[in-house]
């Protein structure tokens, strides 16, 4: 029986994947298996020794200790694109509602109240001061041709948009689903030249922090619409207020509102609704169920953001997993420590990211009950494994 914990309210959907004669769920698990999670910080949370696998029905874990939990060689893992259509539609709206000053154009609207039969005399005569431009012909860039982006591209097509994209580590699977209309660019000085919109869909690293300064306003065409449902901190806010208040940046469109933010002008803020719908909610919370019985009941690995993905169909046969430190002959110890107890391998997969690896075993032949948790001490004791564990 598998103990699973929520941190947050977990889409019933996401629940049904977990069985219930395998399964115990609750919010006040005692030593968990297996947690699932949403927005909740667990920065400050003691977890207890039997974790062995964070799942987050969302795509950021800056809420989760990752650091730490690799160390204890807990698997952490997130749902990539689970959320990316309802994050697409919402840079495709955000575009209309910037091109066409709908918001300016329904707040006026509103203050018409109280103004009587004279309302649609009024709305005739001040329409004009919110007349917008089509998106039609105009040229989109997008930074980050990831799941989101790709969606993106693929739609602005569809609505006779010129497309270019910008992204030097695009993925084959994205690229197999890239429209062939969608232009390359080379650099991200070619986005800023040409395009009329520029949409970022990159992750926060040191080296996108603020990557919209200064000096990429000073390289964009003049009037170009900003749209960000990526994460605050890749716009220097104080080059963009001036961006803004020069007319180089016709507009910015942003999912993370803050007081600075607030106080600009031509902001469109969002209050972080890129991700918030029903159908996206559900899609995480199977996405990130899924992966996480997975690892509970074979060992295999599927979107994990500390160790690398690493599958073997699972046959039923006994099978060892484990996390460890990605440095020489790790695998010739773990397979000695196998020998010496008589028991030969009938299966082996071995795969790294970064400092840090994960190895499955599957066993050819039994192995005597009295000897299952030496082995498993045995392979522990190896300098180097943080985590080991046997599945049967």
């Amino acid at each position: 029986m598998f103990r699973i914990q929520t941190l947050n309210n977990i889409a019933a959907s996401g629940l049904m994947v977990f069985p219930e004669e395998r399964y115990e769920i609750g919010t006040t698990q005692e030593n968990p298996d297996g947690i699932l999670v949403r927005s909740a910080s667990m920065h400050s949370m003691e977890l207890p020794e039997n974790v062995k696998a964070i799942a987050r029905a969302g795509a950021g874990v800056n809420n989760i200790p990752v650091a730490d939990m690799t160390e204890r060689g807990v698997v952490v893992f997130n749902t990539p694109g689970a959320n990316a259509n309802a994050v697409k539609e919402m840079v495709l709206a955000s575009m209309l509602l910037s091109a066409r000053n709908l918001v300016d154009g329904i707040q006026w609207a509103k203050s018409l109240q109280g103004q009587g039969d004279a309302v649609p005399q009024l709305v005739e005569a001040g329409k004009k001061e919110f007349a917008g431009t089509e998106i039609k012909g105009k040229k989109l860039g997008i930074i980050g041709l990831g799941a989101i982006g790709a969606l993106v591209a693929n739609d602005a097509l569809a609505l006779d948009m010129d497309v270019m994209g910008y992204d030097p580590y695009v993925s084959v699977e994205t690229a197999w689903r890239l429209s062939r209309q969608v232009q390359r660019a080379m650099n991200l000085e070619q986005i800023y030249a040409e395009c009329d919109y520029i949409t970022i869909h990159v992750p926060l690293l040191e080296q996108t922090r603020e990557m919209l300064n200064a000096a990429a306003f000073r390289s964009m065409k003049r009037g170009v619409r900003i749209l960000n449902f990526s994460r605050g901190e890749l716009v220097n806010e104080t080059d963009l207020r001036a961006a803004l208040e020069e007319g180089i940046v016709g507009a910015y469109v942003t999912d993370f509102p803050n007081e600075n933010v607030l106080g600009m002008k031509n902001v469109i803020p969002i209050p972080h609704l890129g991700a918030s719908s029903q159908e996206s909610e559900e899609n995480c919370a199977k996405m990130a169920a899924r992966q996480l019985r997975e690892y509970l009941e074979t060992g295999n690995i599927r979107n994990s953001v500390n160790y690398p993905n690493v599958e073997i169909p699972y046959i039923g046969k006994k099978r060892l997993t484990i996390a460890h430190k990605n440095v020489p002959n790790m695998v010739g110890q773990m397979t000695g420590c196998l020998a010496d107890y008589g028991i030969n391998i009938a299966d082996m997969i071995n795969r790294s990211k970064g400092p840090w690896a994960y190895t499955i075993i599957d066993i050819d032949n039994g192995i005597a009950e009295e000897t299952k948790q030496a082995i498993v001490d045995k392979i522990r004791s190896i300098e180097g494994v943080v985590n080991a564990r046997l599945i049967q």
